[in-house]
C-alpha cells in the first residue's frame, strides 16, 4: 500500500489521474483509527456501538463492504461468522460497516452474519469517509476494506481487495500478529 507521503507526492506531482481506479487507504500503519459511535444490529436487535468502548476489551476487526445481501457481501459476512471464535479467542472483536439502512443491517445481522457480530449503519458515510472506505468509482457504497485496530487505537493492519475471499484470513493473521500484553504478575 501507498504512504501517505508517497501518496501526498503523487498529488502533488498532478499525478492523481492514474490513481483514481481503486481507491487506497488512507490510514497507514500506525496512524490513529478515526473514533466513531454507530447504530449498529446483532442478531436483529439495534444499539449504539462504540469503537472507544470495543477497543478498552481488546483489538478490534472494523470491516467495511459495500451493500448487504449481495452475493459478495454476504459471502464476507458468513466467513467472518464462522471465524468469530477465532477472534474471540485472540480476544479481538469484529464489526462490519455500510451504507445500508439499519433496517436493512438488522436483516442481514442475522441472515448473513449469523448473529455472531455486530454490523453498523453509516447511512451519512461519516465513518466511512474518515477510514478512506469510500468507493470511488461509486460513491453511494463503501469499498472492502478491512481495518485491524490495536488496543491503543492505531491502525495495526489493512486489507482492501473487492473479492471477499482473503479478507477474513488476512485479518485473523493480522490479529495473531499483534504483541500480546504481558501477563499480570
Amino acid at each position: 500500500m501507498l504512504s501517505a507521503a508517497v501518496r501526498a507526492a503523487f498529488v502533488a506531482g498532478g499525478l492523481a489521474l492514474p490513481l483514481a481506479g481503486p481507491a487506497f487507504a488512507a490510514l497507514d500503519v500506525g496512524e490513529p483509527a478515526p473514533r466513531f459511535t454507530a447504530t449498529a444490529a446483532l442478531g436483529g436487535k439495534t444499539f449504539r456501538y462504540s469503537l472507544a468502548d470495543a477497543l478498552a476489551k481488546g483489538p478490534v476487526v472494523v470491516y467495511f463492504f459495500p451493500a448487504a445481501d449481495s452475493a459478495d457481501c454476504s459471502i464476507e459476512a458468513h466467513a467472518f461468522a464462522e471465524a468469530i471464535d477465532e477472534f474471540a479467542a485472540l480476544g479481538a472483536s469484529v464489526i462490519g460497516v455500510s451504507a445500508d439502512d439499519i433496517d436493512t443491517l438488522a436483516r442481514f445481522s442475522v441472515k448473513s452474519c449469523q448473529s455472531r457480530f455486530p454490523v453498523a449503519s453509516d447511512a451519512s458515510k461519516t465513518v466511512i469517509e474518515g477510514f478512506d472506505a469510500l468507493m470511488q468509482t461509486r460513491p453511494d457504497f463503501a469499498n472492502r476494506l478491512s481495518y485491524v485496530i490495536a488496543p491503543d487505537g492505531r491502525i495495526a493492519y489493512y486489507y482492501q481487495n473487492l473479492n471477499p475471499d482473503k479478507h477474513v484470513q488476512r485479518m485473523l493473521g493480522a490479529v495473531r500478529a499483534l504483541p500480546r500484553p504481558a501477563p499480570p504478575r
